[in-house]
């Protein structure tokens, strides 16, 4: 005789676990950034829990009181999480729901903890299961992190409303969804006393109405990045700092109505800030940042970009004999009042910068370097795009004492020569150098930072791990030394060469150029020439196929004579020679010539080559987009 069949009853499992932020394991780094569910078919299933639990849920062993528990069964919820936790695949996690009551309760914590929302079927999916009555759990209690990015186009103030009842929710990321206004944004955030971090980056039709009703119910509130929410204003931001306290990262860029009035709030009463990013807030004065850094002791990042209204007061009126051990990274780009006083005082206050971003302020002379290489083997990145009254000597004096510097850029710096990128490429750990219109750097440079050995005899270098190269507008620069750099730089993944002559309208070479970007000109295109990902590979393997043909034809090479054959004396002799592949005829184009479509394509100037900034950096582990801090 069959045995009974026995199943779960909603009244049973309707009862949530005792879990939250704390109990339940921390998931991965990159969860930052990853829906928690994979694209796999069963996606669409995931979100939904358990739609089929009803007719699978039929085991006559679940739960059975008079059954001996199996020792996985005595596991503490947290352990039980953290096993299941690991499970990377959503069917083998539906699979557990149906195990027991203990690893169905676990489970669906771990399923709906980010529901997946990264495409319209499954936030149909997500929405029809928040709108069940008779569900066998409440899934709204269960989501923690809610990302609606992926859909931004799409979402409205309409379409979050079934989130309306998720009040438990700790992460809430709406990045660019511009139609959203105030009425959505507050009706997630009204009620929900459990809310970490808040992203609404892009959403200009939110005023000081959702900010009010943040400070009202997220006093637990640590994160708020309200980037490009324009019509934000003083009077919202108040509140937020007096009763958001525990804030420790803040992000305000281009809100342009900011001013001192609500960053020295922030700086008064949320004492824990780690980061704080102020970029484009042009109304923010040395008052602001005397404040934030002078009370922000655990500060680790600052950063100023383009508030222009900083002067040297800003860090000259720190108080005398404060250290701050903690900051790490220092962003004041476009701060052109900044002087080498300025800079010598950043540096003796914060000895252990990582990351100095100085790009156009154009007053900082050598005397600032100098004062840089103080920070030793703790400088990691350093950018000095524009300051163009920096020369060799103090180039060659921080690679000296800096020799962990992984990234450099040293765009627009024209008084540089050979010297100094001899030197920048003895940095054992140098992966990313931008050297953008350096026009007096030749061959020898490429050589060098290719580590190249033309003696037999001598000891062969240690290997290039050189990643992103930019080399745009060096004018005199030769195929011959670009193809040396490309084969004994194996990790190479981006290579910028806009207005270099040996490339200048070389159609066999700039078919393996990436697309210039959308907003460029018809001339910007024309002469746009980056290599990035598999171009760089196929440009390598073009270049391979009849390499004798890159010489002239008495064997004779451009290193031959020792000067790198950049001088302008034999430009005409560098294109002639050395510009020839396979069967190509070179096009000889002067310096006169090139730098008419320089000044054509207005891309020159900054040093961008119209690019999002001179380096594509990647975000480390800490969200920063210089690198990380590292040990």
């Amino acid at each position: 005789m069959d045995r009974p069949r026995q199943t779960v009853h909603g009244r049973f499992l309707t009862a949530t676990p005792a879990s939250s932020s704390s109990s339940s394991p921390e998931p991965p780094a990159d969860d930052e950034t990853d829906d928690f569910f994979t694209l796999q078919k069963t996606d669409s299933q995931s979100s939904l829990g358990i739609g089929s639990v009803r007719e699978r849920s039929t085991s006559p062993y679940v739960d059975r009181p008079d059954r001996p528990k199996n020792p996985i069964d005595r596991l503490p919820a947290e352990l039980l999480i953290s096993v299941l936790s690991k499970l990377s695949s959503t069917q083998d996690l539906l699979n557990c729901m149906l195990v027991s009551r203990k690893w169905s309760l676990n489970t669906v914590d771990l399923l709906w903890h980010r529901p997946s929302c990264n495409n319209w079927k499954n936030l149909v999916s997500v929405v029809g299961a928040l709108r069940k009555v008779n569900g066998y759990f409440h899934y709204h209690e269960h989501v923690k992190r809610l990302n609606l990015s992926n859909l931004s186009e799409d979402i409205s103030d309409g379409t979050i409303l079934p989130f309306t009842n998720c009040k438990r929710i700790e992460r809430l990321t709406l990045t660019g969804c511009s139609k959203m206004s105030d009425q959505g944004v507050i009706a997630l955030v009204d009620g929900n006393r459990s809310l970490l971090a808040l992203d609404i980056t892009g959403l200009q039709h939110v005023t000081d109405l959702t900010l009010l009703s943040v400070a009202e119910n997220c006093n637990r509130l640590q994160g708020l990045n309200i980037t490009d929410c324009s019509k934000v204003t003083d009077d919202s931001l108040v509140q937020v700092a007096m009763k958001c306290k525990y804030l420790k990262r803040l992000k305000l860029n281009k809100c342009l109505l900011v001013t001192d009035e609500s960053i020295s709030s922030f700086a008064r009463c949320c004492p824990s800030m780690l980061e704080i990013d102020l970029q484009d807030c042009r109304q923010i004065t040395d008052v602001s940042v005397t404040a934030l850094i002078s009370r922000g002791r655990h500060l680790r990042e600052l950063r100023l970009a383009q508030c222009s209204h900083i002067t040297d007061n800003s860090f000259l009126q720190l108080p005398p004999h404060l250290m701050f051990d903690s900051l790490r990274i220092l962003d004041l780009t476009s701060c052109h009042q900044l002087r080498d006083e300025s800079v010598e005082k950043i540096i003796s206050t914060a000895p252990r910068l990582r990351n100095l971003v100085l790009a156009k302020c154009k007053e900082i002379t050598d005397l600032s370097v100098l004062a840089i290489t103080r920070l030793g083997k703790n400088l990691h990145y350093i950018h000095l795009g524009h300051c163009q009254h920096i020369t060799d000597n103090a180039v060659i004096e921080l690679v000296k004492y800096c020799n962990r510097i992984r990234y450099i850029d040293l765009a627009c710096c024209h008084r540089l020569t050979d010297n100094s990128v001899m030197q920048l490429a003895t940095l054992p750990k140098l992966r990313r150098i931008g050297l953008v219109k350096c026009q007096s750097i030749t061959d020898r440079s490429i050589m060098a930072l290719a580590k190249v050995n033309n003696d037999p005899r001598a000891k062969p270098p240690p290997p290039s791990y050189l990643e992103r190269v930019h080399l745009s507008y060096c004018v005199h620069l030769t195929l011959g030394g670009i193809h040396h750099l490309l084969n004994h730089c194996p990790k190479l993944t981006h290579l910028s060469l806009t207005g270099v002559q040996a490339f200048f309208l070389r159609e066999d070479l700039i078919n393996f150029c990436r697309e210039a970007p959308p907003e460029f000109t018809d001339h910007q295109r024309n002469v746009f020439c980056v290599f990035s990902g598999e171009g760089v590979g196929k440009l390598r393997d073009y270049l391979n196929l009849d390499p004798d043909s890159l010489y002239p034809e008495n064997g004779e090479t451009m290193y031959d004579d020792g000067t790198g054959g950049g001088g302008a004396e034999d430009d005409d002799t560098v294109v002639g020679g050395n510009a020839m592949l396979a069967g190509h005829h070179p096009m000889v184009v002067g310096p006169e010539q090139l730098t008419g479509f320089m000044a054509g394509t207005q891309i020159g100037d900054d040093g961008n080559e119209g690019e999002e900034g001179d380096f594509e950096i990647d975000e480390g582990g800490d969200g920063s987009v210089y690198g990380g801090e590292g040990n």
